[in-house]
């Protein structure tokens, strides 16, 4: 047996766990609002953007670069972290990170020019952008491969969640009373989530009874360097390029290309949202039952599909953009879940922080990239219908399809230490 089996089974037949303990469910339901909470604060400023600049009078450049500080300072920090991500309990790193989080939240609740708006968009990011691969090296940590898909499918429903619920419950605040409010909303949940985690959550702690360099500068280097990780650090950058070059201009596809009114925005989002609360846990159940990389070839053959579809439509109704959107979301999440429950099968015990944390910066910097390429290649028309976005979807099915084939290779990795063909 090796370490990693010891720590956390890949495959064990014989006293396999068939469903949650109650301090289990407890647990996944608290990580799942932690991430609600952070998404939602990053995604609440697109947006509020109508009611910012104004309020604050600045330029959309000016507003942009507000935007794009939270995932670059992300980045750098899941970078700086690595080192330091595996010589702690994780439930005290979550705590400092998630309170620093908040910290910078209630910087952007508190602000009154456009500098400090910056400033708590980038202390925010510095602490936000570190709480996912934390929580994903909880759930490698207490979670056996075969449980973890469900566990993904429920942790990234909050995704949907903050679409559903987050979203339109924030311009509501905004519209009747302020846009501080809205930050000031996230302070007040993440300050209780913050207290049930202090007090319900028991410490995680089993990986430092491993060997741990005292070096954190030598730990990252460690982590970079293992050979049998570039690979899943070469898809992880892969999938998160494809996914944020459609998503920061799919509002304005929608309106000026699809000649949907800007009033059945929220419809569209809510119905997508809604769908994907019910899709997540069930891609989750399907990866755990049928596998994890079938599951995520099913994602990727939507995927393409559905963007190549999305990305070729001209004016539609109202229900037909509601429909390839759902799908495209469902394709989404049927490659997201399996793919980060088989990413969290790669590392070993005493890595699997640092692993998360070079994860999730690469997350960060890679989608900021794509937005950015993205950016490059589409104009936009007259009319402000946006030109060549056919283009990024060419890109992106690229990506999705050189992903597919790497992620075969990952997959083969972990099989071959589990004893099967395929996970």
């Amino acid at each position: 047996m090796t370490e990693q089996t010891l720590a956390a089974p890949i495959d064990d037949p014989s006293g396999r766990q068939r469903g949650f303990s109650r301090y289990q469910a407890l647990l996944i339901a608290l990580l799942a609002f932690t991430q609600f909470t952070i998404i939602l604060d990053f995604i609440i400023m697109s947006p509020l953007g109508a009611i910012l600049m104004p309020a604050l009078d600045i330029t959309a450049g000016q507003f942009g670069v507000a935007v794009s500080a939270y995932a670059f300072s992300a980045g750098i920090s899941g970078v700086l972290a690595a080192g330091f991500a595996d010589r702690f309990d994780r439930k005290r790193l979550l705590l400092f990170f998630y309170v620093g989080f908040t910290l910078g939240t209630m910087l952007c609740a508190a602000a009154q020019n456009y500098h400090v708006l910056l400033l708590g968009r980038i202390v925010t990011g510095l602490f936000g952008g570190v709480i996912g691969s934390v929580v994903l090296a909880i759930i490698t940590d207490l979670f056996p491969l075969h449980l973890r898909g469900r566990v993904m499918g429920f942790v990234q429903t909050a995704f949907a969640a903050s679409q559903v619920l987050g979203i339109p419950a924030g311009l509501f605040l905004a519209n009747h009373w302020s846009w501080h409010v809205c930050f000031i909303a996230i302070v007040i949940v993440s300050i209780a989530a913050i207290a049930i985690i202090a007090f319900a959550m028991e410490p995680v702690d089993a990986h430092l009874k491993s060997k741990q360099d005292k070096n954190p500068f030598h730990h990252l280097i460690a982590t970079i360097g293992q050979p049998r990780y570039t690979l899943a650090f070469a898809v992880t950058t892969l999938l998160a390029t494809g996914g944020y070059m459609l998503m920061p201009f799919s509002s304005a596809f929608t309106v000026h290309n699809l000649g949907i009114d800007i009033t059945h925005l929220p419809t569209i989002y809510l119905v997508s949202g809604l769908f994907s609360i019910v899709t997540g846990p069930l891609v989750g159940r399907a990866s755990d039952a049928f596998g994890k990389y079938p599951t995520f070839v099913f994602g990727s053959v939507v995927s393409v599909i559905m963007v190549l579809i999305y990305t070729h439509l001209g004016h539609v109704a109202l229900t037909t953009a509601i429909l390839v959107n759902v799908l495209m979301f469902v394709g989404i999440f049927s490659r997201m879940i399996p793919s980060q429950a088989l990413m969290s099968a790669i590392p070993d015990p005493d890595q699997r922080g640092s692993f998360s944390a070079v994860s999730a910066s690469l997350q960060q910097l890679s989608g900021g990239l794509g937005s950015v390429l993205a950016g490059a290649i589409i104009a936009q028309a007259p009319d402000g219908s946006l030109i060549h976005f056919d283009r990024i979807g060419y890109v992106v099915v690229a990506s999705a399809i050189v992903s597919l084939v790497a992620m075969y290779f990952v997959q083969k990795a972990v099989a071959e230490r589990a004893g099967k063909r395929v996970v």
